[in-house]
């Protein structure tokens, strides 16, 4: 298998510094064998009965002169036929199978399911993972800024965060429920860099991996060529791949051990990618990390060799084993100590640690009016003073940055089913405060 060359300038106009991956003009520089490809021809063929010479093209993601030799060999091998033609050359002539081509897509079928388009070589992928990956000081300040415009953060925060957003390794959130830990995490989805390419599946060892996927891959362009392979066999890229932004991917409570491995389709005979997989070159947030099923431990010790030497060890379901990229930001979040997730010699393998601490009393007053002026509910500053004293300094009640969202959501719903003036009194906010939280006094 051959690995992918650097593009050139001249491959992707007016983004040069962004890699492309290089269109394969035969099919040696697909990386593939071609009984492979002749594989995926017969299986579309057979799921669409009969198709133009571009759509069938189309459907593997390679331009039809790279295959046009294997239509003639499958043509006299009598397993494919020509049913008609539309007089404009081989792209548009109507191939269908014969009945010994059937047999064989049949064949092919039991082995494994898979007809889309023609999966990128594992070292291909590879490659491109590398070169894909974050250049050092990649993040400055004002990105940062502009990521977290909407929340309250101190500068002592974004001084924490930045560096180990930028460096790429592994980083731990903890603090108290209800701090803004996983919404802190989330934001770093809103720095938008360049996108990049992932393809629509790999192949290793002869398996299929398949590695797009529409859930957490946002396509940035349509993924279509049908005009290009109509008009011109002149491409920008190779179209086994599609654009996308930086992923990122969050598992919470609900990951186990058995999704970081790839997943067999006993049905379709091909296999999924692993979160980890489909999160290369971007994020990827384990939530709530401690209260899965398997323990944090068990959980980190998955990710020591991944993290340090960025390589991903899968097994298929024959028990043999892969190497294969791991370049995704791990963000662990949770609300425990760090010692009641592991000793200092595990903890160190998780490079950047910070503890998000609960608001003092300005910042707590600064997301009050942020929301409140959001919802254009009207509050007048000593209201929001009494409510402090109140609610907070009289009874020593510990502050969460969302109770401002909380008892402001609770005085709207109030006010809108009380019909009262569209403001926020004592009154009002005194009660949506006791509606949030539960009293732990017994009633005499």
């Amino acid at each position: 298998m051959t690995s992918l060359p650097p593009p050139t300038p001249d491959e992707c106009p007016g983004l040069p510094e962004m890699p492309v991956p290089p269109v394969p003009e035969t099919i040696e520089e697909t990386g593939l064998p071609e009984t492979m490809i002749e594989q995926l021809v017969l299986k579309i063929l057979y799921f669409r009965s009969e198709t133009l010479g571009r759509d069938l093209a189309n459907a593997l993601g390679l331009k039809f002169s790279v295959i046009e030799g294997l239509m003639e060999f499958l043509k006299r091998q009598s397993l494919v036929q020509v049913k008609r033609s539309l007089g404009m050359g081989a792209t548009t002539s109507i191939y269908a199978l014969t009945e010994a081509g059937r047999q064989h897509a049949r064949e092919y079928l039991e082995a494994n399911q898979y007809a889309g388009r023609a999966p990128v070589p594992l070292d291909q992928y590879a490659t491109m993972v590398r070169m894909q990956r974050q250049k050092d000081s990649w993040l400055t300040l004002e990105m940062l800024r502009d990521a977290y415009r909407h929340m309250v953060v101190s500068p002592h925060i974004l001084s924490q965060i930045g560096p180990a957003v930028n460096s790429g390794k592994s980083f731990l959130i903890y603090g108290q429920p209800g701090n803004g830990k996983t919404y802190l995490a989330e934001a770093l989805f809103n720095i938008d860099p360049t996108p990049i390419y992932i393809p629509y599946a790999v192949e290793a060892q002869g398996m299929i991996i398949q590695i797009h996927d529409p859930i957490h891959h946002m396509a940035l362009e349509e993924a279509s060529v049908d005009s290009v392979f109509a008009l011109s066999n002149s491409f920008a890229c190779d179209m086994r791949w599609v654009k996308v932004r930086r992923p990122c991917i969050v598992s919470g409570g609900e990951l186990e051990l058995s999704v970081l491995d790839l997943s067999y389709n006993p049905v379709a005979r091909f296999y999924d990618a692993p979160l980890q997989l489909k999160a290369n070159n971007g994020i990827y947030l384990i939530d709530d990390f401690g209260r899965q099923k398997s323990s944090p431990a068990e959980i980190l010790n998955r990710w020591i060799v991944p993290m340090e030497r960025r390589v991903d060890y899968l097994t298929f379901a024959n028990g043999t084993k892969i190497h294969a990229p791991f370049d995704a930001f791990l963000i662990f979040s949770s609300n425990l100590k760090p010692d009641q997730l592991g000793d200092e010699a595990f903890l160190r393998r998780i490079q950047y640690k910070m503890l998000l601490r609960s608001p003092d009393e300005a910042e707590y007053a600064e997301i009050f009016r942020r929301f409140a002026e959001s919802k254009n509910l009207p509050c007048e500053e000593s209201a929001l003073d009494r409510f402090l004293e109140r609610r907070y300094r009289a009874t020593g009640k510990p502050r969460r940055r969302c109770h401002p969202r909380d008892v402001l959501t609770h005085a709207i719903d109030l006010i809108r089913f009380e019909r009262l003036p569209w403001t926020l009194t004592d009154g009002v906010l005194d009660q949506a405060f006791e509606s949030c939280f539960t009293d732990t006094t017994e009633e005499g």
